[in-house]
């Protein structure tokens, strides 16, 4: 979700946050963080699957392949490991699994959060990644293909010992938080800023960042109080020791799916390719070598209703 310190930290911080409903390009390589292992092969085993690759569009079917806009940043959805040119994570295997599964190849481009969902609609992408939350405003405009349960949390510096846990928003009353922009999270406060007034509290400020780095920054500089970011992320960087920070827990579920322009004809290919994964074992293999097994989902769907 966020970082900024010195050097050997940034590093192992960097490689976490805002990943899933939002996360910046990567600003450069990244070390690996703790418990995870990059190189680890978990698609060598995975074939095409004719029945799901028949599902394919007839230009897709031709081009033999798709072009793929994602965020990278933060593991465990997409970083660059330190010395690597490649990026790996979540994300990343998913869907090279996908497109082996439909005997396709992933022309993929590294985009800005904010601008991979306008694209799609824009005919830029095929596909979007980046930990994407489905929402209720989403589906009006964007299909999604769910291929895991992640949703939203909230961090806080290790050294902070008033807030112990965010169940209700309005604990955050007086408190200034931070998030990305354009994630489910900055939605989420700026929609319900009025709890605070309602309890008759000062209001919470929030701040959101472009960059991953900003965020971070502010939170251990102690401009922040508080951050709102992926439960996976929030986990994974609360896991490194450099960190220095605290995960209090989950506050909204919500499925994370391949984005779509609305009424794209490659939702069904990749439905069918995320259950063919589930089912030959590939799916558990991928989320174990992340540390994301919480998030295992039985059945990838598309468009289903956001979490109440």
């Amino acid at each position: 979700m966020k970082r900024h310190l010195p050097a050997v930290a940034l590093a192992s911080v960097a490689a976490l946050a805002l990943a899933g409903c939002g996360s910046d390009p990567a600003t450069g390589p990244k070390a690996a963080p703790v418990g995870v292992q990059p190189s680890q092969d978990v698609l060598s085993g995975v074939q095409k699957n004719e029945a799901a690759a028949a599902l394919l569009p007839a230009d897709v079917k031709s081009a033999g392949s798709i072009k793929l806009g994602g965020s990278v940043g933060a593991a465990p959805a997409a970083y660059y490991p330190e010395g690597q040119k490649q990026v790996a994570g979540l994300d990343v295997d998913l869907v090279n699994g996908v497109a082996k599964v439909l005997g396709i190849t992933v022309q993929r481009e590294d985009a800005a959060f904010e601008t991979i969902l306008p694209a799609l609609g824009s005919g830029k992408y095929d596909v979007g990644t980046g930990n994407f939350g489905v929402t209720e405003a989403r589906l009006k405009t964007v299909d999604f293909v769910t291929y895991i349960d992640d949703g939203q949390g909230f961090a806080v510096r290790a050294d902070n010992t008033a807030l112990t846990s965010v169940t209700d928003l309005s604990q955050l009353c007086g408190l200034t938080v931070g998030t990305g922009a354009g994630t489910t999270f900055e939605a989420t406060l700026n929609a319900k800023k009025d709890v605070c007034a309602q309890n008759g509290k000062k209001p919470y400020e929030v701040k959101s960042f472009s960059e991953n780095a900003a965020v971070i920054t502010g939170l251990q500089q102690g401009r922040l109080d508080v951050v709102m970011s992926t439960i996976n992320g929030l986990r994974y960087q609360a896991n490194q020791p450099a960190s220095k920070t605290r995960f209090l827990g989950e506050y909204h579920r919500l499925d994370v799916g391949f984005a779509f322009k609305k009424g794209s004809t490659l939702t069904p290919a990749f439905q069918a390719a995320v259950n063919e994964l589930i089912k030959d074992g590939t799916y558990q293999k991928i989320l174990a070598k992340w540390g994301t097994t919480d998030s295992a989902i039985t059945e990838s769907k598309i468009n289903p209703p956001e979490h109440s």
